[in-house]
């Protein structure tokens, strides 16, 4: 008799009304054979959800079933993650997954492209657009690694309050709150720093090049938006190692080429077991290993 072969589940928890598309086929280009998707998800509707996943299958062959969480409302996201874990007991887990509009694995591969070029250990960086999803793992990875890192927002007391938030959990955390909404808050912002990471709403110029041109110190600029005008102006979508008067440059799509990289190892290692949990340090530290 030849044994059943399990088919690779994964399901799909998003926060907004559509789930992710782009979701969805990485997914499927990363070897996932069934995909479950629900939008419009809140940590209210999980515990049924994930009942519905551990129950179906041996403990065995929960490897074979897997949670992703995602959407654009990172703080509901995180609430999820957390109702997922607390509803599984005993031998009864599948492997889950958080990446909120790609905030784990974006942040991942633009830390790791900062980290060709520089020690973060001993490097002053800028975040714009700090506040948002990808711009918030940014902040978080670099403090990890040691980075003395600026946290920039249009509004400084939101600003602070991400400090204060990542401080609590990483006490060693070199932050500095700064506010990037005039001309003046932004200059004095890039001052002293040597990386830039821009990281805000698609199709925001969030570093002009006059400002940017007032700041002799900058090495690396990496620029997270691929959607016209672009975050920092100058640097091409595709650069990816590009100099540009002394500034070495990745684009969107530069930084996309790691990301999807890192995107699909974690996909991939969702069905080793039925154990793991991939959140920012997690993910960053498969790309360190990829």
């Amino acid at each position: 008799m030849v044994a059943s072969i399990k088919k690779k589940i994964l399901i799909q928890l998003d926060t907004d009304r559509h789930p992710s598309v782009f979701d969805q086929v990485v997914a499927v280009d990363s070897g996932v054979d069934h995909i479950f998707s629900y939008g419009s998800v809140l940590p209210e509707h999980v515990r049924e959800l994930v009942y519905g996943a551990i129950f179906t299958r041996a403990p065995e062959e929960l490897k074979y079933t897997a949670v992703f969480v995602g959407g654009s409302q990172l703080r509901v996201a995180e609430e999820i993650l957390e109702t997922v874990k607390d509803t599984f007991f005993g031998p009864l887990s599948t492997s889950v997954m958080l990446d909120c509009g790609g905030c784990n694995t974006t942040a991942a591969a633009a830390v790791l492209c900062a980290g060709k070029e520089v020690d973060l250990k001993s490097t002053r960086c800028l975040v714009l657009g700090a506040t948002g999803p990808v711009g918030h793992r940014v902040v978080r990875l670099l403090a990890r690694e040691k980075s003395t890192v600026s946290v920039g927002s249009r509004e400084f007391t939101r600003a602070e309050s991400l400090c204060n938030s990542i401080t609590e959990e990483t006490p060693q955390a070199n932050l500095i709150p700064v506010s990037t909404g005039t001309e003046t808050s932004l200059k004095d912002a890039i001052k002293d720093v040597e990386v830039v990471v821009a990281a805000g709403a698609e199709g925001i110029v969030m570093l002009p090049e006059d400002i940017r041109r007032s700041a002799s110190g900058i090495r690396v600029m990496i620029d997270l938006n691929a959607v016209p005008p672009l975050g920092i102006e100058g640097v091409g979508a595709t650069a990816k190692g590009e100099d540009l008067t002394g500034i070495t440059c990745y684009g969107a799509i530069g930084v996309g080429g790691t990301k999807m990289k890192i995107h699909k190892t974690a996909i991939a290692q969702l069905f080793e077991s039925s154990k793991h949990v991939l959140d920012c340090q997690e993910v960053y530290e498969l790309g360190l290993r990829s």
